[in-house]
């Protein structure tokens, strides 16, 4: 299953109101791991970026002012994303109206909504209550974000992917019953794989979740059950 996570970053808030991408981020994953493969482009917006646009994004008019515009690369983004694979974005909304709004301006057929999946929807349901953002998302998983000191579309789908594959139980969640060695399909314009890909390694082990309250509770519940319990005779 190919899956791309995905992010974007703009002049503002409002397509309708003649703001623009200025960045595309995106990620690709094959059965919930990342196969490294990766879209990034910066994007010639034909505006002015505000002010507080370049406090956020760390692009001004200078840097920009080169870069192609939309509709010159417009192909080559819809290749990688493909015609079916999911689209894994956080805030989905707000990135697929300004997508689509650039393909329209494109003259390109736009991208179906229910192609996305919105990881903010899916933290609330998981989370009730809990902040939903990506930082937040990263603080309790425990990735680190602190090269985020502005946004970045690549950066952010890098980000998004960590957060995304623990929010559906880690990078396993179907506990490797889906075919992981199969061959990955080949992006267009790309030779297809000879060889099966194979699952990476997670780079940095993840860290014990379980507090030392948590450990001390655990203990005196199987105190409680008596030398039988199953945890004294397996350790």
């Amino acid at each position: 299953m190919r899956e791309i996570v995905l992010d974007t970053e703009t002049t503002g808030f409002e397509p309708s109101e003649g703001h623009r991408i200025v960045e595309i981020g995106a990620i690709e994953l094959f059965n919930h791991m990342p196969t490294g493969n990766v879209y990034h482009q910066y994007i010639n917006p034909d505006r002015a970026m505000p002010i507080e646009a370049f406090q956020v994004h760390g692009l001004g008019d200078d840097f920009l002012r080169d870069k192609p515009r939309f509709a010159e690369v417009a192909a080559a983004f819809m290749a990688f994303i493909g015609t079916d694979s999911k689209l894994v974005i956080h805030n989905a909304a707000f990135d697929m109206k300004f997508l689509n709004a650039e393909l329209n301006w494109a003259g390109q057929q736009p991208i179906a909504n229910d192609r996305a999946l919105d990881t903010v929807a899916v933290a609330r349901r998981k989370f009730p209550g809990a902040p939903a953002s990506l930082d937040a998302l990263c603080r309790r998983f425990g990735i680190d974000n602190s090269a985020r000191e502005k946004h970045g579309a690549l950066l952010d789908s890098e980000l998004l992917a960590e957060v995304y594959l623990e929010l559906i139980g880690g990078r396993q969640p179907d506990f490797a019953l889906a075919d992981v060695t199969a061959p990955r399909p080949a992006l267009q314009g790309q030779p297809d794989e000879s060889q099966a890909w194979v699952v990476p390694r997670r780079p940095t082990p993840l860290g014990p979740r379980l507090t030392p309250e948590e450990l001390a509770a655990h203990g005196a519940f199987v105190e409680g059950m008596g030398d039988k319990a199953i945890w004294k005779k397996f350790g």
